[in-house]
């Protein structure tokens, strides 16, 4: 959930001091409505969050599609009922949270429809390279796009990459690295970065739970499945870097379990239209 708290601050930001444009007409008590409809296809999230920014406004929100419904342009959002100024201090913010979230989830969308065509239990999971300090808000995003984390932070999960092999002794075995790891987190995978196949299939034969391997062609991924898959017990087979809606086919198809990605936090905005009318006539 995102508290009401982080709502407030957000529209607190943009109306510290009260609306002067609004007040200025004398608008802000006249009864109004307003309508969010997509301008352009999408997938939705962030609608509740929209919503509740209206009711903390002093308005009605009805919401007409929940987050993680794909629509298609024209189709309402929310319907607002409310006086003037409260509706006025309340649409942009939610109008750019829907629009920026809303980008985000449909990228996720597409790279997972496009994975899952070829490999239904194939999983898109998003990486933590979103900007610093939104991490509630791009989790609820890939989510309702039918993506999961990849890992939250460095508290909730093992992945070791080449920088912390740089930093261990280069007599201290492999194998023994990720029992220590283990051992220290009994209840948690361990998952180990590989740049080249080979590497990939060392660290499988040391005992790694999941082998994720960065930048390599989807074609390099068919015989890595195979190896994989003449383990006891199978690791998982993750491929990162670069995995995006026109690639994820290939990747799946190549027997990736899981696709390794942080395209979505890039994507361009979907478009929403505000639409604001008096309610009184």
């Amino acid at each position: 959930m995102i508290p009401d708290e982080e709502l407030l601050r957000i529209l607190l930001d943009d109306c510290p001091f009260g609306d002067i444009t609004t007040q200025g007409l004398g608008i802000g008590r006249v009864p109004a409505r307003a309508l969010l409809a997509a301008r352009d296809d999408m997938t939705l999230a962030g609608v509740e969050e929209a919503a509740r920014m209206f009711e903390l406004c002093g308005a009605e929100a009805r919401i007409v599609n929940a987050s993680g419904t794909s629509i298609a342009a024209g189709t309402p959002i929310l319907a607002v009922t409310g006086a003037g100024g409260a509706l006025h201090r309340g649409y942009k913010m939610a109008q750019t949270l829907l629009e920026i979230l809303g980008g985000i989830a449909t990228a996720a969308r597409a790279i997972v429809q496009a994975a899952q065509a070829q490999r239904p239990e194939c999983r898109v999971v998003c990486t933590r390279k979103h900007m610093p300090g939104i991490k509630r808000w791009a989790v609820k995003a890939i989510e309702a796009g039918g993506a999961s984390p990849h890992r939250l932070g460095l508290s909730d999960s093992i992945l070791v990459f080449d920088e912390h092999w740089a930093l261990i002794e280069s007599d201290r075995a492999e194998a023994d690295c990720i029992a220590r790891l283990r051992a220290s987190a009994p209840e948690r995978k361990v998952a180990a970065e590989a740049s080249t196949a080979e590497r990939a299939i060392a660290l499988a034969r040391a005992g790694a739970d999941i082998v994720q391997v960065d930048k390599l062609p989807p074609e390099a991924l068919v015989g890595l499945a195979r190896e994989f898959a003449a383990m006891t017990p199978r690791p998982l087979l993750a491929a990162a870097g670069g995995i995006n809606a026109g690639n994820a086919a290939r990747y799946a198809a190549c027997g990736a379990d899981l696709l390794v990605t942080s395209a979505p936090y890039h994507a361009p905005p979907r478009d929403v239209k505000v639409t604001i009318s008096r309610a009184d006539g």
